[in-house]
């Protein structure tokens, strides 16, 4: 096995036995038994595997675990406060945005992410910074429920 060293997620460190180049989807599902961030294409292509680290959207599934130590990764099993949903889950649940629901953490987080840099998205600049694939073709939702998280989070910011 590697060295030991901390890993911080969702607000929690954890001391982790693993190889550094280990990647950091494989960290967070394997040992630390986190299952909201899936696998998907393995190529940081389609975005299931999306996490925060320091706030930004990362594709976990390339990304060594080397390069998330002292950073803070938030996983979709961080993003809500107890029982009360972050906005963002919020309008997903309101604008019934999942159809199978194996893209939506990423689509969460990235949608996150998005928001904290730009808190009134058109549809132009959400096509093109949530770029995670959804095989069902929920985009036309993702759209409205990014809308809502942003009137959401303007009228209530974190």
């Amino acid at each position: 096995t590697g060295k030991m060293f901390s890993l911080n997620v969702n607000n929690k460190t954890y001391q982790l036995d693993v190889e550094l180049d280990t990647p950091l989807l494989w960290v967070i599902r394997e040992a630390l038994q986190m299952n909201g961030t899936k696998f998907g294409c393995g190529i940081a292509q389609c975005g299931a595997c999306t996490v925060l680290l320091d706030g930004v959207a990362t594709r976990s599934c390339v990304l060594p675990v080397s390069v998330a130590l002292r950073k803070n990764i938030t996983t979709i099993e961080g993003l809500a406060n107890g029982e009360d949903l972050h906005p963002v889950q919020q309008a997903w649940v309101e604008e019934q945005v999942p159809q199978c629901g194996y893209c939506q953490s990423g689509q969460i987080l990235a949608t996150v992410s998005l928001l904290s840099v730009n808190p009134n998205p058109n549809d132009q600049e959400i096509d093109q910074s949530i770029t995670n694939i959804c095989r069902c073709g929920t985009y036309a939702r993702v759209r409205k429920a990014v809308h809502l998280a942003a009137a959401f989070l303007a009228k209530d910011p974190l």
